[in-house]
């Protein structure tokens, strides 16, 4: 007997995955991966982290970020990043990890 593939749907009815208009959640957009990348790599990677915070051109050259970019990442200016395509969580979480390498003493550590 053959079953028919059925697209996963969430309790409302709704395909799983698929935006729909009013909601929060979005795929960044595929133009944005450079940036997300780097955003990625200060949350994740301490080593790419420490040379950002030490040399922030440097780092984001090694990613090929463009000039709007690299602007909105100087500032770190949440807003402007997720008008770019950035995730907002990958902002998040970026933008607490450069300031936890830049301001230790600001964090406590337990």
């Amino acid at each position: 007997m053959l079953r028919a593939v059925v697209a996963p749907r969430q309790r409302d009815g709704r395909l799983a995955g698929a935006r729909v208009s009013g909601e929060h959640y979005f795929f960044p957009p595929a133009h944005a991966y450079p940036l997300n990348r780097c955003l990625f790599l200060l949350k994740s990677d301490a080593g790419f982290c420490t040379r950002y915070v030490a040399d922030r051109e440097a780092a984001m050259d090694e990613l090929g970020l463009d000039a709007e970019a690299r602007s909105a990442l100087r500032a770190f200016e949440r807003d402007r990043l997720i008008a770019l395509g950035a995730h907002p969580y990958l902002v998040f979480m970026a933008g607490l990890r450069v300031k936890m390498e830049s301001q230790p003493s600001a964090f406590e550590y337990f």
